[in-house]
């Protein structure tokens, strides 16, 4: 009997008996191991099920599968604070205190073990493979010696550097380092590169890129790759594409933008519009296992942060030869649609094209010519009405999405204005006008229109998707929805998008709408790229997938190979559609955690430019809102984002009590609550940059004149 075979005869007998039925005898007689080979492979049959974490003994001696064990095999995610979670299911995870850890790190692969069967703490029993192999720290140089400060509160214990007198360090300097080992209460440590003086302008950002392994410099191979490609579109390039040269083209992005991977055309006929999406054919250059598509997917996206862009492709390609620039021809992939009066799309074609970019617009510029400003209307007359159509192309396909459900958050997003040293100026809300809606809408529309055309055709894809969130979330949330004066109404085990809708939109004119929203959006499940088309429950959508932004995320460009393979070069090698199909589960995987990196890579730069825009405003009060009641305090939101901690230490007029039901804070003795939503006024005591924290109190002297933000 072959061993595959073994496993699963010794799999199934242990998952179908009693607990503690099968020792080693019992097995092997349930088996007819009658001979000594027999026995050989049935003991090394056990031992590989074991060393796999897939069986485990008792101290009897008699096999349990490991769940019946309490083990447990899984990536880590440790806390801030230092506990650590391990996601069994979307509903349970296990609980790791900080001593439990045995010197695990954030991603790692572990063995975890419950301490009891049925409960949800455990310790980490093995550390089965290191995901987090750089950290980065800063030299402090003191009379007693140079010590290091990891920038990752969860790496705790003695530091050790290896190769400390190869460099020359001062205090304050920052380093690179690669993680030798980590024993219980002592880290290993080599440094591979300084980073400069941590007040260096940009060595701030550059550290927390760094530290979600974001690099800037591109291999030697792929720069090469990607100087040698021809910056003019060549004529044999254009062979079996369609010529829309002719056409009215625009690109229309922010006014910093460099790199512009969408283009936009519109001809209205009779009651109908015909819609163009031009996308940058960046899969014609970015050949797949060539050194740039290599790294390309080892980024999975390009990262923006307050002064930079850390871009998926060289610039001598996301700004150049695959940017959508105006006046020079470009390759492009088109996605042409027929939009009804009901904003559905009732044909398409989608096929490989050659543009030329009329305009280069900006979103501002055209919210001024939709507000009918003369001068820019003047100066882009030879655009006709293009801007009129276009916003009532999109009106239509906006309200169609609403009708069905859609999902507008409307969530209030900070820009953060930095000068050329990198340190901030300004922290304002970001502006959305019509003209992102615009645009919003159309990408939208052809992601759908794709998405469908490769789910019909059975094309191998990566699906953008968005699961129905968890009745436990949503209960959560209509706890706080009834608190706060709505009530929640729909099915929580098979909730509608509709119904999500309905609810937010009846906060909508109210103050609390941003807490609302923000708590709303944390009891989705995250978004996520697989190779099933599992639909997209916030754009109330049964198939979505990301087909319009190639230059910087890596499922664009591979839903465009996919789609030259498949349907414009007609691969009908059954193979060849297998291999893809196992190649996208995979790439599912690795694309939605380099997503994850740079999400949070982003949001921790954010979080540091605001604490140091805070930094010269201790003392000053503000107007905020209650954001989230914890046992340990309140957090608060100013009107420019910016969050804070309310610790309950500092309520020093009363023992406060935490309510978990309603959400909120009582006074023992006043009465006095802090609940979500509600207004109060608060001083700044502390900002950390380097911890990424703010801190205020609460201020009750309402006579004194009260501070704007700034």
């Amino acid at each position: 009997m072959e061993m595959t075979q073994l496993k699963d005869k010794i799999l199934t007998l242990i998952e179908n008996s009693k607990l503690g039925t099968y020792d080693i005898e019992k097995l092997a007689k349930e088996l007819d191991c009658t001979s000594t080979s027999d026995f050989i492979m049935l003991n090394k049959t056990l031992n590989q099920l074991e060393d796999d974490y897939i069986i485990a003994r008792n101290p009897k001696n008699f096999f349990l599968t490991a769940i019946q064990a309490g083990i447990y095999v899984g990536k880590i995610s440790i806390n801030r604070k230092g506990f650590g979670f391990l996601d069994l299911d979307a509903n349970n995870s296990i609980y790791i205190s900080l001593d439990d850890l045995k010197g695990a790190m954030d991603k790692d692969e572990v063995v975890v073990k419950l301490f009891k069967i049925g409960s949800n703490e455990g310790e980490v029993v093995k550390i089965l493979t290191r995901n987090t192999e750089v950290c980065i720290g800063t030299f402090y140089v003191r009379k007693t010696g140079i010590t290091v400060e990891l920038d990752d509160e969860r790496l705790k214990g003695r530091i050790i550097v290896r190769n400390l007198a190869k460099f020359r360090v001062v205090s304050g300097t920052k380093a690179q380092f690669k993680i030798i080992k980590i024993l219980k209460n002592t880290i290993e440590l080599e440094i591979t590169q300084l980073l400069g003086h941590r007040d260096d302008p940009g060595v701030d950002v550059l550290s927390i890129l760094l530290q979600h392994d974001i690099h800037n410099e591109f291999p030697d191979e792929a720069l090469k790759q990607a100087e040698a490609i021809s910056q003019e579109v060549l004529p044999e390039q254009k062979i079996g594409r369609r010529d829309c040269t002719n056409m009215i083209v625009v690109t229309i992005d922010g006014d910093d933008s460099k790199d512009f991977d969408d283009a936009i055309s519109i001809a209205a006929e009779d009651k109908n519009y015909r819609l163009w999406v031009h996308i940058a054919d960046v899969s014609y250059y970015v050949t797949e296992n060539s050194p740039l598509d290599v790294e390309a997917v080892s980024r999975g996206t390009s990262t923006y942060v307050t002064d930079r862009v850390v871009p998926m492709l060289p610039h001598v390609l996301s700004n150049g030869i695959c940017s959508l620039n105006p006046k020079v021809e470009r390759l492009t992939i088109t996605c042409e649609m027929l939009i009804d009066e009901n904003g559905e799309v009732t044909s398409y074609e989608i096929y490989p094209s050659y543009i030329r970019s009329t305009e280069r617009m900006t979103y501002n510029n055209v919210n001024k010519i939709l507000a009918k400003d003369e001068i820019l209307c003047r100066k882009y007359e030879h655009l006709g009405d293009l801007f009129l159509m276009m916003e009532n192309c999109a009106k239509r396909i906006r309200k169609n999405r609403e009708k069905n459900g859609a999902i507008d958050f409307d969530k209030e997003e900070a820009k953060i204005i930095v000068d050329k040293s990198g340190k901030v100026q300004d922290i304002q809300l970001r502006e959305r006008g019509e003209s992102e809606r615009i645009i919003e809408d159309f990408m939208i529309c052809a992601n759908v229109t794709v998405a469908k055309h490769m789910k019909w055709l059975e094309i191998p894809s990566l699906y953008r998707v968005h699961e129905q969130p968890l009745a436990k979330k949503l209960r959560e949330f209509a706890k706080v929805a009834l608190i706060m004066g709505h009530k929640f109404k729909g099915n929580m085990e098979d909730i509608r998008p509709l119904e999500v809708q309905k609810c937010l939109n009846e906060f909508k004119d109210e103050p609390e709408f941003p807490v609302i929203s923000t708590l709303m959006l944390r009891s989705m499940q995250k978004a996520k790229y697989d190779s099933k088309c599992l639909g997209h429950f916030g754009l109330a959508l049964d198939e979505y997938l990301h087909f319009t932004s190639p230059i910087r995320r890596y499922p664009d460009l591979i839903v465009h190979r996919m789609l030259r393979k498949y349907s414009f070069n007609q691969c009908l090698d059954v193979n060849e559609i297998k291999n893809d199909e196992l190649k996208m589960e995979k790439l599912g995987l690795e694309t939605s955690e380099r997503e994850r990196a740079s999400i949070e890579a982003e949001r921790d730069v954010e979080d540091m430019k605001k604490a140091e825009f805070m930094q010269n405003k201790i003392g000053l009060t503000f107007d905020a809102v209650i954001s989230s009641v914890t046992k340990f305090g309140f957090f608060v939101e100013l009107p420019n984002t910016v969050e804070g901690l309310v610790h309950v230490q500092s309520l020093n007029d009363d023992y406060y009590h935490y309510d978990e039901t309603g959400y909120q804070l009582i006074g023992e003795r006043t009465g006095t609550i802090y609940k979500l939503g509600q207004e109060v006024r608060v001083k700044l005591i502390d900002a950390n940059k380097e911890k990424q924290t703010i801190d205020f109190i609460i201020h009750k002297d309402k006579k004194k004149k009260k501070q704007r933000w700034i």
